[in-house]
């Protein structure tokens, strides 16, 4: 098997290592921007909702709850939680089938803040072309100030980056009134400084180095990648020979060499040196190169989302078996979480029947099996719990039949059930229920009756 060479492209966005991304306009931008804004506001707001008193999303393990969408969940709700986790993996694994990296492209958060770096370095320090101009010359004077400018942007984004992110394991009301009035813990303060300064470097300094070596998605996509994957793409053979080369003007291809397409590429890579993992699919290269041709009386999609079969005028089914059995498992685990959801409940109730001991025997002679009731209230609104017992008649339960749930949202109490009743079977099915605001949960367990 033939080894293939790799090779470094230079490009002209880049100085003193530092590519320096020139900002464009079009719809892939557009929409671009109509997918990472709400997801930005989104991220920033939700930590502030609640609802009658209670955040709508929190991640609270000291107190092992989450609360997802206003719903409270426990550590027996993790399937819900996983079906969750697949049903967003899967969608993802849909996505890069069909269309690439456009993940990486339009939604992943690194992308989205890496453009809000960019706009304000934009903001503050100038247009890509002055920027790589004053790349290596001595800072001074007003050129000076706006650097500072910048990076002190840049860390108050990421402070509030890390004060949301933060809100979402503490909640963020009382966050913000620990930090106002300086009786933060030395963890949480450690904690805002470690994702603060990670938010700096990921977004400001590093950027495309996340992408290049940090992120795994890029091989993950590269694997399901295959022939009719739609992915930024350039058409070589309407393109080549490029317009700035020697040669008969008839045989010259649409490509004016322009360099645009590598500038406004996040990353840096020219997309006419062939498919690279570097790409993220996020289309700037294709709004900049129709406005080229739009300039130059061309037709557009010089640049565009395409297959390799598709470039090579071969047929290519966007819809095909790998596609349709990523949205089936997609639709399956949607309709499971919600399935999950519904029939969820706030109160758990666990039986553990003494197993040391087969049966006892008390004051009055009677036969008496032991067993540990536990309860934990998912919704912090339950604090009382009556408890019942189902069972055949001469059954009794010694124990008190209502439990004050503790601050934990937990307790536990040990029962014993005796029997007036000498003709019961050896084993009996019985079932703990527990009553509270409305919600009724059974426990089956067994009574068993030891021959005398």
């Amino acid at each position: 098997m033939q080894q293939i060479p790799t090779r470094t492209v230079p490009t002209s966005t880049a100085v003193g290592g530092k590519i320096h991304v020139r900002l464009t306009s079009g719809r892939f931008q557009n929409l671009r921007r109509l997918v990472s804004g709400p997801l930005l506001f989104l991220y920033f707001a939700l930590a502030w909702v609640q609802i009658d008193g209670q955040p709508w999303l929190l991640f609270d393990f000291d107190a092992r709850r989450i609360i997802l969408f206003g719903t409270h969940l426990a550590w027996h709700d993790l399937p819900i939680m996983a079906g969750l986790m697949i049903a967003g993996s899967c969608l993802l694994f849909f996505a890069a089938v069909g269309w690439g990296r456009v993940w990486c492209g339009f939604a992943c958060p690194q992308s989205i803040w890496t453009w809000l770096f960019i706009r304000i370095e934009n903001m503050t320090e100038g247009r890509a072309a002055l920027r790589r101009r004053q790349e290596n010359q001595p800072l001074k004077g007003a050129m000076l100030g706006r650097r500072i400018a910048k990076h002190v942007l840049w860390m108050l984004a990421a402070f509030f980056t890390a004060l949301t992110f933060t809100g979402y394991f503490i909640p963020v009301r009382e966050l913000v009134s620990e930090l106002l009035t300086l009786e933060m813990g030395l963890a949480t303060i450690g904690w805002l400084l470690t994702m603060t300064l990670l938010t700096y470097f990921n977004a400001g300094l590093v950027r495309e180095k996340v992408c290049f070596h940090m992120c795994p998605y890029s091989r993950f996509q590269g694997v399901m990648f295959d022939a009719d994957t739609r992915t930024v793409s350039y058409d070589a053979a309407r393109g080549e020979p490029r317009r700035n080369a020697r040669g008969n003007s008839d045989e010259r291809g649409d490509c004016v060499d322009c360099d645009l397409c590598v500038q406004v590429c996040p990353t840096g890579i020219d997309i006419r040196d062939g498919l690279q993992y570097e790409c993220i699919d996020c289309g700037a290269c294709i709004d900049a190169c129709d406005t080229v041709m739009d300039k130059i009386k061309k037709p557009r999609g010089l640049i565009a989302f395409r297959s390799e079969n598709q470039l090579a005028k071969h047929s290519s089914p966007l819809f095909r078996p790998r596609l349709a059995g990523y949205a089936s498992v997609v639709a399956i685990s949607t309709l499971a979480v919600i399935y999950g959801f519904n029939e969820r409940s706030s109160l758990v109730l666990e039986v553990l029947r003494d197993r040391n001991t087969i049966t006892t025997t008390n004051s009055q002679g009677e036969l008496c099996n032991s067993y540990l009731v536990k309860l934990e209230a998912v919704d912090p609104s339950i604090n009382e719990v009556k408890l019942e017992l189902l069972g055949p008649e001469g059954l009794y339960l010694i124990g008190p039949n209502q439990l004050k749930v503790s601050s934990g949202n937990a307790a536990s109490e040990t029962y014993q059930l005796c029997n007036r009743n000498d003709d019961l079977p050896i084993r009996n099915e019985i079932a703990f229920v527990a009553h509270s605001a409305g919600i009724e949960v059974e426990k089956n367990s067994v009574f068993l009756q030891a021959v005398r």
